[in-house]
């Protein structure tokens, strides 16, 4: 699973690597304790248009359908298994039409040991950014008024596959990272056949986690208040 990650960068600062064509205003800043429920930069693009505007937008990290009653749903569903997705109703929609980057610097994940859970931050050895296939939704607040800001909430997932190599030992689950060759077939929404390109993208996701870096890290990264670099400090094992 991915429980918590870091955006290092100004988002903004993705825009060219992505090719981005709109970014909005209330990006947040960057931070290096991301967690259920808090906001995050999403790169996705908009079929509204013709050619599709690729955008980086500002998301709530847990996916609301549009069918939901309230938001409170999203924080159980922070994590979507890829391989499960096609069969739940949760997803399916998404992932046929509302599909999202996440663009990080690196995340964490906990190894379970005789003296408790250790947190190990992961990421690129050559700290270039970490692509992370998601999915997104719309979600229209009933209770909220035309002209509120909050009537409509942008919400995504991360979605995991079977950890491999040296992140199996840790975890068994990992995000699905995605390259950039990858990421374009993602997000591209005239794509027929979206259970070929979510094959592709499963199979070919343990070739980035063979390039990826891990250490130790101090415990406080599991107090969601913690934020600064020193998070990501290494630490003895």
């Amino acid at each position: 699973m991915c429980g918590r990650f870091v955006v290092t960068r100004p988002p903004a600062d993705l825009t060219a690597l992505l090719d981005v064509d709109t970014v909005a205003e209330d990006l947040p800043e960057p931070s290096y304790n991301i967690a259920p429920t808090d906001r995050a930069a999403i790169v996705l693009d908009s079929a509204k248009t013709d050619p599709p505007t690729r955008r980086l937008e500002a998301a709530r990290w847990g996916l609301v359908p549009s069918w939901a009653k309230d938001v409170s749903i999203g924080s159980r569903a922070f994590n979507a298994r890829s391989e499960e997705i096609e069969d739940k109703p949760m997803f399916r929609g998404a992932l046929e039409k509302r599909r999202a980057i996440v663009p990080t610097s690196g995340y964490y994940e906990w190894k379970a040991t005789d003296d408790g859970k250790v947190p190990h931050y992961i990421h690129p050895a050559d700290d270039s950014p970490l692509l992370m296939a998601g999915l997104y939704e719309w979600w229209k607040n009933p209770a909220a008024a035309d002209d509120d800001p909050t009537r409509w909430v942008l919400s995504f997932t991360i979605l995991t596959r079977d950890a491999i190599g040296d992140l199996g030992s840790i975890h068994d689950r990992m995000p699905l990272f995605v390259d950039m060759d990858h990421a374009e077939a993602w997000l591209d929404t005239d794509t027929d056949n979206i259970g070929d390109v979510l094959d592709a993208a499963i199979d070919a996701a343990p070739s980035v986690a063979a390039t990826l870096d891990n250490y130790v890290v101090s415990r406080a990264v599991g107090n969601v208040r913690n934020d600064g670099p020193e998070l990501i400090e290494r630490v003895e094992s």
